[in-house]
């Protein structure tokens, strides 16, 4: 098929044992999918329907490195969260299928410039701009769920110049993985390439020019980032 520009490179993560890639096609955001950061943000954290967001599939930075402090911000923030990529796709799954669903996991950084997320709270207006941005995504590389399982109670971490910012356990999801994915199935069609970011623990803080970011998930997997 002829263009009458040039197509888009496809977007793809790398997968832990496979020389072949994983072409991302959406990714989905879970908000407020911890209780203890629904408090530190402000926010009751009763079980309340869950809530996404999405960011394009080029802000994702395939296993990290270094990128630039982005425009337009001066409080960058780092949010670590598990990330579901979906091997097959469907409306209304039910949830005792949900986890047949999914190819892998990974480990991501959802970085938010969070003074224009406040200013778009503020006014009501959408998040896209606090959250969508180039580069705004970093995520490690696959970890099959044919090798790996489903994780479900292991450590979640984030380190910040070698300190420890955010902390916890996948089993505190207020929404696990199985319940997120049957519940979205009803709001949008899933297909396979989509991924889910499944929210992240207390903790979130700023970052500067030069930080040094060490995210991992226990048997998932380990992310390094650096803020030019």
């Amino acid at each position: 098929m002829d263009y009458v520009i040039p197509a888009p490179p496809v977007v793809a993560l790398p997968v832990d044992g496979d020389a072949r890639q994983f072409p991302v096609r959406r990714v989905f955001c879970v908000g407020r999918n911890y209780a203890a950061h629904a408090r530190e943000m402000g926010h009751d954290p009763d079980r309340e329907p869950p809530f996404f967001f999405t960011k394009p599939a080029d802000a994702l930075v395939p296993g990290g490195g270094t990128i630039p402090y982005p425009p337009a911000t001066e409080d960058l923030h780092h949010e670590v969260e598990l990330v579901v990529a979906l091997g097959q796709g469907g409306a209304n799954i039910p949830e005792a299928q949900a986890l047949d669903h999914v190819f892998g996991y990974a480990v991501g950084i959802d970085l938010t410039r969070r003074d224009l997320q406040a200013e778009a709270k503020q006014l009501r207006r959408p998040w896209d701009m606090a959250k969508a941005f180039d580069r705004s995504a970093p995520v490690s590389a696959l970890s099959p769920a044919a090798q790996i399982g489903h994780p479900e109670h292991r450590l979640i971490r984030l380190e910040v110049n070698g300190k420890v910012r955010q902390e916890s356990t996948l089993d505190h999801h207020i929404w696990s993985v199985a319940e997120t994915i049957a519940y979205l199935s009803g709001l949008v069609e899933l297909a396979p390439g989509d991924l889910i970011f499944m929210g992240t623990p207390e903790g979130v803080a700023a970052v500067g020019r030069g930080d040094r970011l060490e995210a991992s998930i226990e048997g998932v997997g380990e992310l390094q980032v650096t803020i030019a």
